[in-house]
């Protein structure tokens, strides 16, 4: 009898135990200290591409009920008790059809990247059109400017790599295991448990300023090419806007990026031709080259927009978690960041040099408008094509974060669903998708202004993603883990960061009320 009853008071103990656990884990799951489990972290990773449509199936799992179930050992399992681990380990996926779904998915063997896959992704985000900017960033900065360009490229491959620390923390062997998955999840664990969403809302605001103002950019520079370009026809640089934002029209019915992805080698490839067209064209008047124009001052007024575009030509932080979880050799990130920003460095100074030294105080905010007219024509056309090729993959990013954030949330979302049955677009979601672009189109007539915009959005965005929040996440996540030296960077990247920041974001902002107020087109 006494057996018997020690045997219930026994099990009676071990169900409180199980139960409080699973409330307590669940407790700080929701907090955002856990992830989800290896399996169904796997099956989400599969599901889809997009980092904001894992977050939301971790969330989703995160808040269910705190139910007990019953492991593969036969032991009571408190499901809120899960943990994200990639070694296999973990309890097993739940028998729900989504959950089952993903599971299926998760099965199948997803396609990783190479070292040098990823360095080329990295690559074309900071190597792409916005380098025309650059010269223009030499002209009000001389040798500093050129400084800058290395700076920026150090400060920027140093906080890639501290973010994606940021998603690693240390298990009970002392092995490191990746427990985010993107640059939302680090910012939300930097904010909890106080405010476990409000991380996560600054990044994707910023993301959602940072993609709009680049298609914003992709309009005014198509515009200001093609004017440039045949500027003895009757048309305006804002009726060449509107022209390329009417072709741009299709990008609000892409349900995904398949038929755009097949020209990103060839404007990639194109770019590259263009910018050696520009370097050889500039090398051919080397004799001619204005070293003594190159200056040691800087224009204190115009300066503080050139470190925007320097920082804006670098800006790839949003994409490295997502890039580094695909890579087949994780531990390759740190070499593909050193030797794809030192490449970067070098062609950039290089071209920035070479077509400032060409031009001089000539040099224009896009450094293709000083080509001859034999060649500018030409070579313009082609960067238009590669502009309007290149929206569509920021105008979706875009689109998804808007349609993710106030959408499609279930029950959270402030709007209903703007897809019906079968993923069908709704009419309604299609006209706020053509309402962006319409944005876009806006922006570029009303401020066509290629170097102020792009000084603007890398001092107000630009500066935050890749400067000032890596920064900050790293000193708050792993504070005690860290060596007096690092603390000493990341303070000192914070506050040089958040100088430059508010400094270029005045100033910009003055030269495009000067710009308006005097009706400056050029």
């Amino acid at each position: 009898m006494a057996t018997l009853i020690r045997n219930k008071l026994s099990n009676a103990a071990t169900s409180v135990s199980n139960k409080s656990q699973a409330k307590v884990s669940g407790m700080f799951a929701r907090m955002g200290f856990q992830a989800a489990t290896d399996e169904e972290g796997l099956g989400f990773a599969a599901c889809d591409d997009l980092d904001y449509e894992h977050r939301q199936a971790v969330q989703m799992d995160i808040l269910k009920t705190d139910d007990v179930g019953v492991g593969a050992t036969g032991e009571p399992m408190a499901e809120g008790d899960s943990h994200y681990q990639r070694d296999g380990t973990g309890p097993p996926p739940s028998a729900s059809k989504d959950d089952g779904m993903c599971a299926e998915l998760a099965s199948q063997d997803r396609p990783k990247i190479t070292a040098w896959e990823a360095g080329w992704n990295v690559t074309n985000a900071i190597q792409g059109m916005f380098v025309l900017g650059l010269p223009y960033a030499i002209l009000h900065g001389g040798y500093l400017g050129l400084f800058l360009i290395i700076f920026a490229a150090v400060v920027c491959c140093y906080t890639g790599k501290i973010l994606i620390a940021c998603l690693y923390e240390e298990n009970e062997d002392g092995q490191l295991v990746r427990v985010r998955d993107s640059y939302v999840d680090i910012a939300n664990a930097c904010c909890s448990p106080r405010f476990p969403r409000l991380g996560g809302v600054i990044v994707n605001v910023a993301q959602l300023i940072e993609l709009v103002m680049t298609c914003i950019l992709y309009v005014v520079v198509s515009g200001n090419l093609m004017y440039n370009s045949f500027p003895t026809l009757p048309v305006s640089q804002k009726s060449w806007a509107i022209m390329a934002t009417a072709a741009l029209l299709p990008c609000a019915f892409l349900k995904n990026l398949k038929a755009v992805s097949k020209f990103s080698l060839l404007c990639t490839l194109a770019h590259f031709v263009i910018n050696i067209l520009v370097i050889a064209y500039c090398l051919s008047r080397a004799r001619d080259w204005a070293w003594d124009k190159v200056k040691f001052y800087i224009d204190v007024k115009k300066f503080p927009i050139s470190i925007g575009i320097i920082v804006f030509s670098y800006t790839s932080q949003i994409f490295l978690p997502s890039l580094e979880g695909n890579m087949q050799k994780p531990k390759e990130f740190h070499c593909m960041m050193n030797w794809t920003h030192i490449a970067a460095c070098i062609l950039k100074g290089l071209f920035a040099l070479v077509a400032y030294l060409t031009w001089a105080d000539a040099t224009k905010e896009v450094i293709t408008d000083n080509l001859p007219s034999t060649i500018r024509a030409v070579v313009n056309i082609f960067l238009v094509a590669k502009a309007l090729l290149s929206y569509p993959l920021p105008f979706f990013a875009a689109v998804e974060v808007f349609e993710k954030s106030l959408f499609q949330q279930g029950e959270r979302s402030i709007f209903p669903n703007c897809y019906g049955e079968g993923g069908r677009l709704k009419s309604w979601g299609l006209s706020l998708r053509c309402a962006l672009v319409v944005f876009t189109l806006l922006m570029a007539i009303y401020v066509p202004h290629f170097a102020l915009l792009m000084g603007l959005t890398g001092s107000l965005t630009g500066a935050g993603l890749c400067f000032l929040l890596p920064s900050l996440f790293h000193l708050k996540l792993l504070w005690r883990k860290l060596l007096w030296h690092h603390v000493f960077f990341d303070v000192a990247i914070f506050v040089i960061g958040g100088i430059c920041s508010i400094s270029g974001f005045i100033h910009s902002m003055e030269g495009l009320i000067e710009a308006y107020k005097y009706n400056i087109n050029d």
